[in-house]
């Protein structure tokens, strides 16, 4: 099993024929993943050969559903236009939205979100990596090669970049499902939808998430861990050297005072019962640590 995107995902991209799309969809493809269709309304009708595999591009992602039974959308539409190509995805109905685009305005991002919760879409991002289950299927940017193998531990996370180190660097035990939310102020999917997807999921042991800096999103994912959740889980939050009152890369990336500290949010965590590593690295050998004693694998 995998949360949210499994081997019977049918998937389309929104901005395939563009440069992003058209090289990431080929890195799709080359995973496994099972791309039915582009979205492109001055295209549609014509095709597009990717490695010997001819994709379909539709006008709208009602017919490109209607044709392929597409489930799943990735959207690489530039920032101007990615409100209004999310919209239609969600009008449409699609179950799942992976929007990969970053520098979406927040007024519009709190446009689409509103409205994919209205109409039941789940929305992965904006501004994130998208999501894997290793064996199964990639819908983003995500390097399949960093982590081919399914395994038994679930990923959650703020940033792409650390997504891929902790994939690489516990690429021998494999993942269920390794997912990046995003890391601006308003995202469709949160740390705790996932916590919870993967508690419900057989095949997931173990539970990595990676935070950082800003807002309350790990406060409350430690709150939630305390009273839901049964599998250990072992974090680390990104951030601790950074200055007070400064934007630190991602848009939700501000501290004020005390609030949304990396301390701060190390202290719930573990007062919460979660283990966190001071740096990647030794995150992922705490991580070695608990899957190495079976006996352990219940959360605190």
């Amino acid at each position: 099993m995998a949360i949210f995107l499994t081997k019977q995902s049918k998937v389309l991209v929104q901005g395939m024929t563009g440069a992003e799309g058209m090289k990431h969809t080929r890195r799709m493809l080359a995973s496994g993943t099972d791309v039915v269709g582009g979205v492109n309304p001055r295209k549609a009708g014509t095709t597009v050969d990717l490695d010997g595999r001819r994709i379909p591009v539709f006008g709208s992602v009602r017919e490109a559903m209607d044709a392929t039974g597409a489930d799943v959308t990735v959207v690489f539409v530039p920032p101007p236009f990615a409100k209004a190509a999310v919209l239609e995805a969600v009008d449409a109905r699609i179950g799942l939205a992976v929007v990969i685009t970053e520098g979406i305005p927040v007024h519009d991002a709190v446009a689409f979100q509103a409205q994919a919760r209205a109409h039941g879409t789940r929305i992965i991002g904006p501004n994130c990596p998208g999501l894997i289950s290793p064996g199964q299927s990639n819908a983003g940017i995500i390097p399949a090669d960093i982590a081919a193998e399914p395994g038994r531990i679930g990923l959650v996370s703020k940033s792409g970049t650390l997504t891929y180190q902790l994939m690489y660097e516990l690429k021998d035990h494999g993942f269920s499902s390794a997912v990046g939310i995003g890391g601006d102020p308003v995202v469709g999917t949160s740390h705790i939808d996932c916590l919870s997807a993967f508690e419900a999921d057989p095949d997931t042991d173990l539970i990595v998430m990676i935070g950082e800096i800003g807002g309350d999103a790990e406060e409350r994912a430690a709150d939630h861990i305390a009273a839901h959740i049964t599998k250990p889980v072992i974090a680390y939050v990104a951030g601790f050297t950074a200055p007070e009152g400064k934007t630190m890369g991602h848009a939700g990336a501000i501290v004020s005072g005390s609030s949304g500290t990396a301390e701060g949010k190390r202290k719930a965590l573990e007062a919460a019962g979660v283990q966190v590593g001071a740096t990647p690295t030794e995150t992922a050998a705490l991580v070695r640590a608990r899957l190495a004693s079976p006996r352990d694998l219940t959360h605190d």
